[in-house]
C-alpha cells in the first residue's frame, strides 16, 4: 500500500491535499466567505444602498446576490497567506507572459460570449425561446459586469486556484486535479433550481475547459473571464436562466410562456441544461487537446517551490561550511 501511495503521489504532498479533505476544506472556506460577505453587508447596509442606487428592490437585491460572493475571495486568500505552505498557489494570480494578461482576458471574454451566445442563437433560431427587448441601462450593465465577475471568479478561486492546486501538489497525474475539481464544481451546483443530469454534464465539461486553461496556459484569468462572460451573456444580456436562476434585469427578456425544451435549451435550467451546450463544450475541449497535444503543463508551482527550497537549503549549508 505504501508503495502504491508513493507511486501516485508526490513527495511535496501535504495531508490536507488528500482529495476528500481538500474538497471539504474548499466547501468550508466557501461558507466562511459567505459569512464574511453577510456580516459586511449587514454592517455597511449594502442591500439597502444597492436598492436605492438601482431604484428597484428586485434589481438591487439581485445585484447584491452576485456581489455577495466577494467574501469567498477573502476567505481563500487569507487561508493561503496564513498557511505558508499554500502560498505558491497565489503566484497563479500574477500577470505573466502566458495568458494571465490582457490577451488572456480578451480571450476569456470572447470564448464566454461566443460559446454561450451561439447556444442562445441556436435556441432562438429553432424556436425554443422568444426574446423581446427590455431596455438598455449602461450603469446597470457595468454594475452587473463587475458583480458577475466577482461571483464567477470566486467560484474559480475555490476550484481552479485552491482545489486544483492542492490536488496538483499531492498527485503525480494532472488528471486527478482536473477531474476532481470539476466534479466538486458540478456538485456545488446540484442544489440549483432545475438541475438535471444533462445540466450536471454541462457544468462538469465547462469546468474541464477552465482547468485546461490553467494546465496548458497557466491562465486562470482566462477562466475568470470565460466564466463571467458566459454567465453575463445568458443572464444579463438575454435574460435567460443562469444555472436555473433568472436575472431581475436584462437587455432582452425571455417570453417564458413560449419557451420549450430543445437541443439547445431547457425550460428550467436554460441553455446550460441542454444537450447542445454540452456538445459545444465537448468540441472546445477536443480542439484544446488537439492544439496542445505536444505540450505539457505550462507551470508547476510546487516543483518550483521544492526546487527553490532545495537551492536555499544548499546555499545555507555551503555558507555554514564556508564559515
Amino acid at each position: 500500500m505504501k508503495e502504491f501511495i508513493e507511486k501516485v503521489t508526490r513527495p511535496c504532498r501535504k495531508t490536507t491535499d488528500f482529495f476528500l479533505l481538500a474538497a471539504i476544506i474548499s466547501v468550508v472556506l466557501i461558507i466562511v466567505g459567505e459569512v464574511i460577505s453577510s456580516v459586511t453587508f449587514k454592517y455597511l447596509n449594502v442591500p439597502d444602498k444597492l436598492i436605492a442606487w438601482s431604484g428597484s428592490d428586485n434589481v438591487g437585491t439581485f445585484l447584491g446576490d452576485y456581489l455577495g460572493t466577494f467574501g469567498v475571495w477573502i476567505a481563500f486568500l487569507l487561508f493561503a497567506v496564513i498557511f505558508k505552505s499554500n502560498r505558491p498557489m497565489l503566484k497563479a494570480l500574477a500577470p505573466n507572459r502566458s495568458l494571465n494578461n490582457l490577451k488572456g482576458i480578451l480571450l476569456g471574454l470572447l470564448l464566454g460570449f461566443g460559446t454561450n451566445g451561439f447556444c442562445v442563437l441556436m435556441s432562438y433560431l429553432s424556436g425554443d425561446i422568444k426574446l423581446s427587448y427590455n431596455g438598455f441601462d449602461w450603469k446597470l450593465l457595468i454594475a452587473f459586469l463587475i458583480c458577475v465577475f466577482i461571483q464567477s471568479s470566486s467560484e474559480e478561486v475555490a476550484d481552479r486556484l485552491y482545489l486544483y492546486q492542492k490536488l496538483r501538489r499531492r498527485y503525480r497525474s494532472p488528471l486527478v486535479a482536473i477531474l476532481i475539481n470539476s466534479i466538486v464544481f458540478m456538485a456545488l451546483h446540484m442544489a440549483n433550481p432545475g438541475f438535471t443530469a444533462i445540466a450536471g454534464s454541462q457544468i462538469f465539461l465547462v469546468a474541464i475547459i477552465f482547468s485546461l486553461f490553467v494546465y496548458y496556459y497557466d491562465g486562470i484569468w482566462v477562466a475568470f473571464w470565460f466564466h463571467a462572460a458566459w454567465n453575463y451573456t445568458q443572464n444579463i444580456i438575454f435574460g435567460l436562466p443562469n444555472s436555473g436562476i433568472i436575472s431581475e434585469y436584462s437587455i432582452f427578456r425571455l417570453e417564458a410562456a413560449s419557451a420549450r425544451n430543445g437541443l439547445f435549451y431547457n425550460v428550467n435550467f436554460g441553455v446550460e441544461g441542454s444537450v447542445g451546450s454540452s456538445l459545444v463544450l465537448v468540441v472546445v475541449i477536443v480542439v484544446m487537446i488537439i492544439i496542445n497535444r505536444k505540450k505539457h503543463e505550462k507551470r508547476d508551482y510546487w516543483a518550483e517551490a521544492e526546487k527553490a527550497a532545495a537551492e536555499k537549503s544548499g546555499m545555507m549549508t555551503a555558507a555554514k561550511h564556508a564559515g
